[in-house]
């Protein structure tokens, strides 16, 4: 069932940065030590970048269902629920299998800690690369940052349910990638290059 919440999509915060990396931090130490690395990625990561104020986070692990198991006591503790989603969107025109994309997701909203999504993604992955591709290819290219946030904005404003926007923002996303691709061939950037 869809959320019909309204989404607010707020202007960019300066402090977003400082709390990404507090919140990795905090998360890095509450789950060793299976995390390889913790990264703040999404819009709060992106300088510019107007976000739902909620913090995305990303956790590289070597196996998921043993992340699971060991992560599901402290991040409960921690105020964060396990979500059902267990895969990514898979890019449009790309002919790879839909396993390839897994993950695990934890949410928390509303507790004495930020707003949260958690994803626990496999080191090496092609969703764990997508999500800092996305926020690094956005941070090498500020003036396409203007654009973004405001197709976020029109969308948040058209839609009534974030399953709706996060479908219609997918093909978009997918349009960022296909040119960040090319990027990240050209410069020889590759996944954990900005740790951030």
């Amino acid at each position: 069932m869809a959320d019909l919440q309204p989404i607010v999509v707020s202007p960019y915060d300066p402090a977003w940065q400082a709390q990404g990396l507090a919140l990795a931090a905090e998360l890095r130490a509450e789950l060793a030590p299976l995390p390889l690395h913790v990264e703040h990625i999404g819009s709060t990561a992106i300088p510019g970048m107007a976000a739902k104020p909620v913090f995305d986070l990303q956790i590289s692990v070597t196996d998921l269902a043993e992340a699971e198991r060991a992560f599901d006591g402290p991040l409960a503790a921690m105020g964060f629920r396990c979500s059902p989603y267990q895969r990514d969107h898979v890019p449009a025109g790309l002919d790879d299998d839909p396993g390839r994309w897994a993950k695990r997701l934890w949410l928390r909203r509303g507790q004495a800690g930020a707003d949260c999504n958690l994803h626990v993604r496999l080191f090496g992955s092609p969703n764990e690369r997508l999500a800092l591709l996305f926020r690094d290819w956005f941070r090498a290219h500020p003036e396409a940052v203007p654009a973004y946030a405001q197709f976020k904005t029109v969308l948040a404003g058209a839609v009534g349910d974030i399953d709706t926007y996060s479908d219609v923002k997918d093909p978009v996303v997918d349009l960022v990638i296909a040119v960040a691709n090319s990027w990240a061939a050209a410069t020889g950037w590759a996944p954990h290059s900005s740790l951030a």
